[in-house]
């Protein structure tokens, strides 16, 4: 009995951790993913370093973002933040 007075409050804390901090981080990360592997042409997106441009090719690893000046600049696939617009559909936020 003693042995569960002792390890019951830690193993309450991990459980505490775990549903406050780990999980909604692993769904955030996910979704993340999810979206960057759905990138197509034609999206409108937005990049990590707040740069907005619309997806011209797409690779394994890099996006090449044609930018409001027409010129081409390639990124990494993981610089994506955000689709905006996702050929001619207004995604909204929640």
């Amino acid at each position: 009995m003693e042995l569960l007075t002792t390890v019951g409050p830690l193993i309450l804390m991990f459980a505490i951790f775990y549903f406050l901090l780990i999980r909604p981080q692993q769904k955030q990360q996910k979704k993340v993913r999810e979206m960057q592997n759905s990138l197509s042409k034609g999206d409108k997106v937005v990049t990590i370093g707040g740069m907005h441009g619309i997806v011209d090719s797409i690779d394994e690893e890099k996006v090449i973002i044609k930018a409001g000046d027409g010129s081409r600049l390639t990124f990494d696939r993981r610089a994506i933040r955000d689709v905006v617009e996702q050929k001619g559909i207004t995604m909204e936020k929640a």
